[in-house]
């Protein structure tokens, strides 16, 4: 099958719905780091504006997303739609990953059901997103991605990034396989990756599920990628274009993070992000997911008061980029004061830029990173007192293996 394939690894990340919204642990640099990032803030007042939050955010509207998140293989007619109970859908949209494309459907006359028009594309990535009301007028919102169905669906595996789509320079080629490789020679030699740019690109297989493909340095902006698959005699072709390069730069030590575009520094951010306690990983990480609004709760990864509630339960967490598949972030901070960015490190891993409740104000550090950041882009930290490394298969963190390396992982080399 070719889809764009969200992975996750076996290690203590989880994801559900729970509470009407997408539950997402979001881990730190460190194995005993916990959920989001600057949400659990080493001062107590800061820990009491956390709870504080997510209490003023309670709902009892629950929004239930079909087939579920990170559904793949899903029929070009349905079923896929939104219900909530307790409550009533006050907003529903359903993107095309690749083009952006927002696709139309019905809300039921009682408020509590929607659906889209119509049937959906092959072979194409879609971001729900649902937004409800209960009796007493509180939010909840549910994310979901899910992936239809391919015209082959034995075809090789799930290729990411999509066909057609655009991605930042650090993106790398991954093919997932739904059953382990044991022939890894003969299934890379049927997997062809060739860049406009000419540079040269090699597989590495981290596991026996997972090859990906890159160049020794980034993808040269502006150029085309071609992934070719020929298997029992189909031929398969994904394409996709490399945007311009953007790499910002997370510095733990100054608390700032310098952004820059094609060469320039177009901007500089206070940021928060782990506390000692919790330092965020050291290393390059690249974007793979976007969530306008994302839900990040303790108790997922056993982060508990004495009384067995969770230590934070933030209902939505504004502008959260994800950048390892164990749970480092980079989000919206809207519960911090202003003497925390660019002066303290608070979090438990992940790092945060000052925003607004709800993330409506545009204006916000957040919100500008958000809107100027693309999935492929490069987030390097430095000087974080964490002394982990952080494993090139977490997330797409390819470019945290060197590249004598990267080529020896390669049986076709």
């Amino acid at each position: 099958m070719i889809t764009l394939y969200k992975r996750r690894t076996g290690l203590v990340a989880t994801a559900g719905v729970l509470g009407g919204v997408l539950a997402v642990t979001a881990l730190g640099g460190t194995s005993n780091a916990a959920t989001s990032g600057n949400d659990a803030g080493t001062p107590p007042k800061t820990q009491a504006r956390v709870n504080q939050a997510g209490a003023q955010e309670a709902s009892d509207a629950r929004i239930e997303i079909t087939p579920g998140q990170g559904a793949h293989n899903v029929g070009i007619n349905g079923p896929v739609g939104v219900t909530v109970s307790n409550g009533n859908l006050t907003k529903v949209t359903m993107t095309a990953v690749a083009t952006g494309a927002e696709i139309p459907g019905t809300l039921s006359a009682d408020g509590t059901s929607w659906k889209p028009h119509g049937r959906l594309g092959r072979a194409t990535k879609y971001q729900i997103a649902a937004e409800a009301e209960d009796a007493k007028g509180r939010s909840a919102t549910g994310n979901a991605t899910i992936t239809t169905v391919s015209p082959a669906n034995d075809f090789i595996g799930h290729v990411s990034p999509e066909d057609g789509s655009t991605v930042g320079v650090g993106m790398p080629v991954t093919v997932d396989f739904g059953k382990a490789i044991s022939d890894k020679a003969a299934v890379e030699a049927e997997i062809q990756v060739r860049s406009s740019s000419g540079q040269r690109v090699v597989g590495h297989w981290f596991n026996d599920h997972r090859l990906d493909f890159r160049p020794e340095s980034y993808w040269k902006p502006g150029s085309t990628v071609t992934v070719t698959l020929n298997r029992h005699g189909i031929r398969k072709t994904v394409t996709f274009r490399i945007g311009r390069s953007q790499i910002s730069t997370v510095d733990a030590k100054t608390k700032q993070m310098t952004v820059v575009r094609d060469g320039k520094t177009i901007k500089t951010i206070p940021i928060s992000s782990g506390s000692p306690e919790h330092p965020t990983y050291n290393g390059q990480m690249v974007i793979s997911e976007k969530f306008r609004q994302i839900h990040m709760n303790g108790a997922s990864v056993g982060l508990t008061e004495k009384d067995g509630k969770p230590s934070y339960d933030i209902k939505a967490v504004p502008h959260a980029m994800r950048l390892t598949d164990s749970g480092t972030f980079i989000h919206g901070n809207y519960w911090g004061t202003d003497s925390v960015f660019g002066k303290v490190n608070t979090s438990h891993g992940c790092v945060g830029l000052k925003d607004v409740r709800g993330g409506g104000d545009g204006r916000q550090p957040a919100a500008w990173f958000f809107d100027h950041s693309m999935i492929g882009d490069l987030v390097i930290l430095k000087n974080s007192e964490d002394k982990t490394t952080l494993a090139p298969d977490n997330g797409l963190s390819d470019w945290n293996m060197s590249w004598s390396e990267w080529v020896a992982g390669s049986p076709t080399t």
